[in-house]
């Protein structure tokens, strides 16, 4: 029997946000659900009469807020920008102040901010928060991020945690997902309150940046096996099968493992060999790598990710480059299993690089918009649910727990030394794929990255001196305290000069 009010709405019946309502229904909550399309709304509550909350449908956006019990919560899963906007413009009106709206979508973190003033200055509440681990985590168990006021996230707690991954509280490994209307029991779940208004959106698009790096790393891995010692993809299915049982254990490497070895059922070749070579995205890893310039931020390694993405969609150019531009021919005559050990510390390295500039990025956000992250439990709930979910961040969660107030990942000791023992395969790997001609962007990257990271002096004076004498931009002086700036009275490179 349903109750006469339902616990939380949903708005937005695409797929994410079925599985979203499925999830929370299973885990005994009542939810009423919208659509703008009539229809759809009919026919998924037809299709799931006997979850154990209940799925409640409403025609009308009044009928949906009548439907929820006080103070209401309702989850927007929309299309991000002027369709999320719409929604909350027809929710408004017939809302009441205390009333909770959750945007769960991959929202923009300043269109967030923007939406929670907004909304706080009618009475309302705005919680903005990211939800990783695609259709499947939604369905059994997503990695979500909130962000907002806290007295919000006090009344969301119980249906996010509940909902959420869960990972064991001592290994940090995922708990796998029970079947539909059994959920996971016990566990560490993986959401927290993230911080006010955008942090929680921006805390995700930082996760999908830094999952762009760790995608285009495992494909440059791919890249090298196939290239330079001329593997199958069955051979390699078995390669990342094998690190996954390692310190490379992820999602990622393990779905690479199963794309490797699934054959096409059209053509029966491996199902890798028969997909165009052509990349797409949304936005997020843009968004990262924008924001990290704008705040002066070092993240080379999720805008190399980016620009690989753009560079596989000029497809017919590029075919057309590779008649006329040539490279070295240089073959790899070495030992294999060498290799692939070199191949597989590369990719551990650059991966920790890449989180370092990834949480480097967040606690410089932080300071900028006024936030108090906790990188810790950033890590924490990363751990499961997510498409970045990997054995790698208990690493973290660690080395924050050590020092809360860690500058920078590269300077905890653990991951330190692994850097320090790995670094000569890294460099390897680096030098043999420019040696070789296959591109290598984010492992190349990672690497200057970390060799400019531990310099102690870099090239910077000269290219200071430099814009000293064609700008008068100033600069500062070794042998002067840091803030005092000084401009040399150039000669004019035009005039001719007197020997003297």
């Amino acid at each position: 029997m349903p109750k006469a009010r339902s616990d939380i709405g949903l708005i937005g019946l695409a797929v994410m946000g079925q599985n979203l309502a499925l999830n929370i229904a299973d885990h005994g909550f009542q939810i009423s659900v919208y659509n703008r399309t009539t229809e759809k709304t009919d026919k998924f509550v037809a299709e799931n009469p006997a979850t154990p909350g209940g799925v409640v449908g409403t025609k009308t956006l009044q009928e949906f807020v009548t439907s929820l019990e006080k103070p209401r919560k309702m989850v927007i899963l929309v299309q991000a920008g002027k369709a999320t906007d719409a929604v909350i413009d027809g929710l408004v009106p017939l809302l009441e102040p205390g009333d909770i709206v959750i945007d769960g979508g991959n929202a923009l973190w300043t269109d967030t901010i923007r939406r929670e003033k907004a909304l706080r200055e009618k009475n309302l509440r705005f919680i903005g928060s990211g939800v990783s681990g695609g259709e499947e985590g939604a369905r059994f168990g997503p990695s979500l991020m909130p962000g907002g006021d806290p007295t919000s996230w006090a009344e969301l707690k119980p249906i996010w945690e509940a909902i959420a991954a869960k990972v064991d509280a001592k290994t940090g490994k995922p708990i796998p997902g029970a079947a539909p209307g059994k959920p996971v029991v016990g566990g560490v779940p993986c959401t927290t309150y993230i911080g006010a208004n955008g942090a929680g959106h921006y805390v995700k698009m930082v996760h999908n940046g830094i999952e762009y790096g760790d995608m285009q790393m495992i494909c440059e891995a791919y890249a090298l096996m196939k290239n330079l010692l001329g593997l199958k993809p069955a051979e390699m299915s078995e390669i990342f099968t094998g690190w996954n049982t390692g310190k490379l254990d992820s999602f990622l490497i393990e779905i690479t493992a199963d794309i490797l070895r699934q054959k096409d059922p059209v053509s029966k070749k491996p199902f890798v060999d028969i997909v165009l070579d052509t990349a797409g995205q949304k936005g997020t890893g843009k968004w990262t790598s924008t924001n990290a310039l704008d705040m002066g931020v070092p993240a080379p390694t999720v805008a190399e990710a980016v620009f690989a993405r753009c560079i596989s969609a000029i497809k017919e150019e590029r075919v057309a480059a590779s008649k006329i531009l040539k490279g070295p021919g240089k073959k790899y005559r070495g030992s294999k299993k060498a290799l692939l050990e070199a191949i597989h510390d590369a990719l551990y390295c650059s991966k920790i690089c890449s989180y370092a500039q990834g949480f480097q990025l967040m606690r410089t956000a932080q300071t900028e918009f006024n936030w108090t992250l906790n990188f810790g439990e950033i890590a924490q709930i990363w751990r499961g649910g997510c498409i970045i979910r990997a054995a790698f961040l208990q690493k973290i969660t660690e080395a924050y727990a050590r020092n809360p107030n860690l500058a920078n990942l590269l300077l905890d000791p653990y991951f330190n030394s692994t850097v320090k023992k790995a670094q000569a395969n890294w460099r390897k790997v680096v030098s043999l794929a420019a040696e070789c001609g296959v591109a290598a962007p984010t492992f190349s990257s990672a690497l200057s990255y970390y060799d400019g990271y531990r310099s102690a002096r870099l090239p910077a004076n000269l290219l200071q001196a430099q814009r000293d004498y064609f700008g008068a931009h100033t600069y500062e002086r070794t042998d002067q305290p840091r803030g005092k700036f000084f401009h040399l009275d150039w000669p004019d490179p035009k005039r001719p000069q007197s020997a003297s």
